[in-house]
C-alpha cells in the first residue's frame, strides 16, 4: 500500500514527505475554496529536484486549457483531475501534457462508485474520494473493496490510522490530508507517525 499526502504548502512538509519516503505529494493547483490551495510560484518553490522516489501530483479542479498548459511545465508527475471527465478527454490531456493522470471520482452513494467505467482506459490511477472537496468526508470505503481496474486504486476521503489495517487489503494507494493537520495546518509528527505505520503495515502484509 502506497501513500499520498496531499495539500502540501511549505518546505518543511515536503522535505518531511520525501524524506520519510512517501510515495506522493499533492499540491492544490486551483481550487482557492480550500485551506490547502496555494498560488502559482508558491508551488513553483515547493516542487524540489531532490525528490527521491517521490511522484509530484498536482491536483486540479475542473481545470481550463490555459490552467493546464501553465501547470504542465512545472515539474508535475501527475495531474490529479476533478471533473466530469471521460476516457477520451483524459487522453487527449495526458499526450498534450505529457504527465500521467490520477482520475478523481467523488463518492456520496454506492452508485458513484462505477463511474471509474467511464475514466478507466484514460488513467494510470483511479481516486475515489469524498464528495467534499476540502472537507475530509467519510463514505464506505468497502464500496470498492472487490473493484477490479487495469491501473492502480487509490482511496481518499477521511481516512485515519484506525483505518489503514482494513484498507491495505484492497487499497493499492491511500490519500491522505486532514488526518495530518492540527488546527488545518499540515503536523509533522503526524506525517512522520503516518508514514511509519503504513510501512509497518507493509511489513506485516
Amino acid at each position: 500500500m502506497k501513500l499520498k499526502v496531499c495539500g502540501l504548502s511549505n518546505p518543511v512538509e515536503v522535505e518531511t514527505c520525501i524524506n520519510s519516503q512517501v510515495d506522493f505529494c499533492g499540491f492544490i493547483l486551483n481550487y482557492s475554496k480550500s485551506h490547502r490551495y496555494i498560488s502559482y510560484e508558491k508551488v513553483k518553490s515547493l516542487l524540489l529536484k531532490n525528490k527521491k522516489n517521490v511522484q509530484y501530483v498536482g491536483v486540479l479542479v475542473k481545470p481550463s486549457l490555459n490552467e493546464l498548459e501553465k501547470f504542465s511545465k512545472l515539474n508535475f508527475d501527475y495531474f490529479q483531475l476533478y471533473g466530469q471527465y471521460e476516457n477520451k478527454s483524459l487522453i487527449q490531456i495526458k499526450k498534450r501534457f505529457q504527465k500521467k493522470i490520477i482520475a478523481s471520482i467523488q463518492v456520496k452513494d454506492k452508485k458513484d462508485i462505477e463511474a471509474y467505467k467511464k475514466v478507466e482506459d484514460g488513467s494510470d490511477i483511479i481516486l475515489w474520494d469524498s464528495a467534499g472537496y476540502e472537507k475530509s468526508l467519510g463514505w464506505n470505503h468497502n464500496w470498492i473493496k472487490n473493484i477490479k481496474i487495469k491501473g492502480e486504486k487509490m482511496i481518499g476521503g477521511n481516512i485515519t490510522k484506525d483505518k489503514l489495517g482494513e484498507l491495505s487489503k484492497f487499497a493499492d494507494i491511500i490519500d491522505v490530508s486532514g488526518a495530518l493537520e492540527t488546527n488545518k495546518v499540515k503536523d509533522i509528527k503526524k506525517i512522520k507517525e503516518f508514514t511509519m505505520l503504513v510501512k509497518k503495515i507493509n511489513n506485516e502484509n
